[in-house]
This record gives structure tokens, C-alpha cells and sequence, in this order.
């Protein structure tokens, strides 16, 4: 399905200056990353994805999942920005009478996130609302996203809105070539989510990496790590960009 092409339509160049921009940023390194633990660059430049099974993870039971898919709330499906932010994005939603269920893995990539959204759909069927908080961990290993957005759609059908964060990675804690690889797979991934939103109306990306990039003091303000948000600035502006895509539907 074409996407209308109305709104905010970020352009190939806007995409990369928002990769860019952090690559060439000089903040101070915050807390170690999900990812830190590949030093040596893999094939894209960025290490080897960590072995994420054991790190923190935050899932709703079954009683908040189907209140959630009774009342047609909202569906996350995260990695550790959603471990970290999803409490305080679940408290913003409640405000407007929105239930919010849950599936935060610190650490996952996309692809056994689409597995977890795949398992409910089956065992409990699906809100109207899913948002897709994953792809940072994807950076080590780019190329696999788009097809995961595709099996996304696939997988939610016409009828359901996908809101995914786009992302923004440049691990300050590492060197500078690793922060350089970051980026520009950040870029990549960004792009393929925006050719997703150009075949398919019902996925609206949010705009985080675009709205890091916009001012020069963002990424050191709302980052503190050059990938998780900072508390509470970071964490209330990306999840400000949630509630606000989400009420605009």
C-alpha cells in the first residue's frame, strides 16, 4: 500500500544530517550501552550484537494484555529505551484514558521483537495501536530491518496504525570510529523505515532522530549516552513524540 504523502516527509539527506550530527558530537560518555560489550567492529562497523537473553526485560502479564486489547489501548514492543521510558509513556497515556501493554527486552533487535508482536496477535489478538520502540540493536546488523518492518505489516494488517520510533545511536562511550559506524547504520535503518512508511498508510514513523538533530544541543541534552534518553529531559521529549503521534491519529 502507497503512503499519502502528506505532513512531515524527511528527505534521504535530513536522515543521514540527523546520523550525522552525533557522530560529530563530543558528549560525555554516560552509562554503559546493551551493546557495549562488542568492541571490536563486526562487519558494519559497529561490533557484535551481545548475547540480550539475560539483560532486564519489563512485560505486562496476562491481565494488563488483554485489559489492554479489551479496551483497544495501545501495544509496545521495545528493547532497553522501552524498559527505561515505557512506565512513564504507559502514565502519559492513562492521563487519556489509554491502557498500555507491554514487551520491553533490553538488548533484542528487531527481529525477536516482530516474533514477541507475532505471539500475541495469535494469543490475544491485537489493539487498533502498536508502537515499535526497537532498532537500535540493529546497527550491528542493518540490512535485516526492512524485512522485518514488512513482516510488521504484514503480521497487523490493514486495519491497525504501527507507530515506530526511528533511532538515533552514537555510543559515547566508545571510540570514534565505532561512533562514525553507528551512525551511519542508525541512517540506514532510518531510511528503510521511512521507505516502509512510503509503501504502507498505516505506519507512521516518530520522528526522535530528526528531533535530536533539529537544534545542536539536543543530542547532548536529551541523550546520555549517544543512544539512551537522558532522565527526565530525554525521556519526556521521546516519549512526548509518542503520545503526540498517537493523539494526531
Amino acid at each position: 500500500m502507497r503512503k499519502r504523502l502528506g505532513g512531515f516527509r524527511p528527505s534521504r539527506r535530513l536522515l543521514f544530517a540527523a546520523g550525522t550530527a552525533a557522530a560529530a558530537s563530543t558528549v560525555a560518555a554516560g552509562s554503559t550501552v546493551e551493546a557495549s560489550a562488542a568492541i571490536s567492529p563486526g562487519a558494519y562497523g559497529s561490533g557484535v550484537l551481545s548475547a540480550w537473553e539475560g539483560f532486564a526485560k519489563a512485560i505486562s502479564n496476562e491481565a494488563q494484555i488483554r485489559r489492554t486489547r479489551e479496551t483497544d489501548g495501545v501495544f509496545m514492543f521495545g528493547d532497553s529505551i522501552g524498559v527505561q521510558d515505557g512506565p512513564a509513556l504507559a502514565r502519559q497515556l492513562a492521563q487519556l484514558g489509554i491502557n498500555m501493554a507491554v514487551h520491553s527486552w533490553a538488548g533484542r533487535p528487531v527481529t525477536p521483537a516482530v516474533d514477541a508482536l507475532e505471539a500475541w496477535a495469535a494469543q490475544y489478538g491485537l489493539p487498533h495501536r502498536i508502537v515499535m520502540s526497537v532498532g537500535s540493536n540493529d546497527i550491528f546488523v542493518p540490512p535485516v530491518v526492512a524485512a522485518q518492518i514488512e513482516r510488521t505489516m504484514q503480521i497487523v494488517g490493514d486495519e491497525r496504525t504501527v507507530y515506530w520510533v526511528n533511532i538515533q545511536a552514537a555510543r559515547t562511550a566508545l571510540g570514534p570510529d565505532i561512533k562514525v559506524a553507528d551512525q551511519r547504520n542508525s541512517a540506514w535503518i532510518n531510511l528503510q523505515l521511512a521507505e516502509g512508511a512510503r509503501r504502507h498508510d498505516n505506519l507512521r514513523i516518530v520522528h526522535w532522530a530528526e528531533h535530536l538533530a533539529s537544534s545542536p544541543n539536543r543530542l547532548s541534552r536529551l541523550l546520555r549516552d549517544g543512544l539512551h534518553p537522558s532522565r527526565p529531559l530525554g525521556q519526556n521529549a521521546r516519549n512526548g513524540l509518542i503520545v503526540s503521534a498517537i493523539k494526531s491519529s
